[in-house]
């Protein structure tokens, strides 16, 4: 791992994840900045007309104007890694050329998740996950996603106690947030004073990814985990922060102090130095009301990690069932700040952007 800074740009940077990508990396230590991709209406546009967060776009990028670059523009300009936040169902054949010619992807679209030779990654449970790329051809850049973002905070929530418990099954309820529908996301006729108990292939996904992600690495594939997950999902009227009710049956019997410790205790990257990791990354809150977004949704530590951790409480032990709630920022931690951070474990354990190459 060199010293000088990889230059990246952020793909559909108009979008409300891919403004948190620019607020996550405008002044990254690892990471510079250089271009932010839209789509031709959104060309020459500044940021600061775009602009969706709460806080003012970081300093110095207000007047970044939009650019409309395709892989071969972006190679030319010497751009080493992308951070995609363009719409499932447009960004895969887009990453995949972008891979082909070398550029790295970090991608929190839906469209390579499952794809047998791109890791799935949320790198306090599957780091060595990124095995899969040692077997990509000469030349190619790596392709890395992050998992959905409710799979994100159920998966986060579960990795410390999973082997305490040995799950049959996993049944979860979300209350997602209208930000997880993106821009210009659900109108406000649809959802004052209303619950949509439906969000389009949102069930699926978590049922999957979530035995990807638990599934065991060997000979160059993931043996999925075995064990059964059950989903509803709704979309509610809070702004950011999906809100999951997760019920285990379990197989064995810890007590609740050992399944406390285990959360308390979980920090399988508080070695690795990484600038976006939440140390801990999953906070644990007794009192009876809590998590709420509201409250819950910028939990983490440092502050770039801020938004970052998984927050657990009313936990309710009665073997076989251990009952919880868990809450999570959708567009950070099951966002673009899950993208930063697989992207800085991939720096960190010095793994070539592209094969055969001599960076990282």
């Amino acid at each position: 791992m060199s010293d000088e800074r990889i230059p990246v740009a952020v793909l559909g940077a108009a979008g409300y994840i891919g403004q948190e990508f620019v607020r996550r990396l405008a002044d990254h230590p690892r990471f510079d900045l250089r271009i932010l991709g839209g789509t031709a209406r959104r060309k020459g546009a500044r940021l600061e007309d775009l602009w969706h967060l709460d806080d003012p776009p970081p300093e110095g990028r207000a007047n970044q104007t939009l650019e409309t670059l395709g892989p071969s523009a972006l190679q030319r300009r010497g751009i080493r890694a992308v951070f995609s936040a363009l719409p499932s169902g447009i960004a895969g054949p887009i990453e995949s050329e972008l891979a082909r010619r070398g550029i790295a992807v970090f991608s929190n679209a839906a469209d390579h998740r499952m794809d047998p030779e791109v890791p799935l990654l949320i790198p306090e449970v599957n780091g060595d996950h990124l095995r899969l790329a040692d077997r990509r051809p000469a030349g190619r850049g790596l392709l890395v996603t992050n998992a959905n973002c409710s799979t994100t905070g159920l998966v986060l929530a579960l990795a410390p106690v999973r082997e305490l418990l040995a799950p049959k099954t996993v049944q979860v309820t979300t209350y997602q947030a209208l930000s997880g529908a993106g821009l210009p996301g659900v109108s406000a006729m649809t959802i004052t004073d209303n619950v949509v108990p439906y969000i389009p292939e949102e069930e699926e996904k978590i049922e999957r990814e979530t035995a990807r992600i638990f599934g065991r690495l060997g000979d160059g594939r993931i043996a999925a985990w075995p064990g059964r997950i059950l989903a509803q999902c709704a979309r509610v009227g809070t702004r950011d922060g999906h809100l999951l009710a997760v019920t285990v049956e379990a197989t064995r019997r810890p007590t609740r102090a050992e399944l406390e410790r285990a959360w308390t205790d979980f920090d399988p990257l508080g070695r690795e130095g990484l600038p976006t990791a939440p140390s801990p990354p999953v906070l644990l809150r007794r009192e009876p009301d809590r998590p709420q977004p509201l409250r819950d949704r910028w939990a983490g530590a440092p502050p770039r990690a801020r938004g970052m951790a998984a927050v657990v409480g009313r936990i309710r032990w009665e073997a076989p069932y251990l009952r919880f709630f868990t809450l999570t920022h959708n567009a950070v931690r099951g966002g673009a700040g899950g993208s930063v951070l697989n992207a800085e474990l991939v720096d960190r354990r010095g793994i070539a952007l592209t094969a055969g190459g001599a960076d990282g």
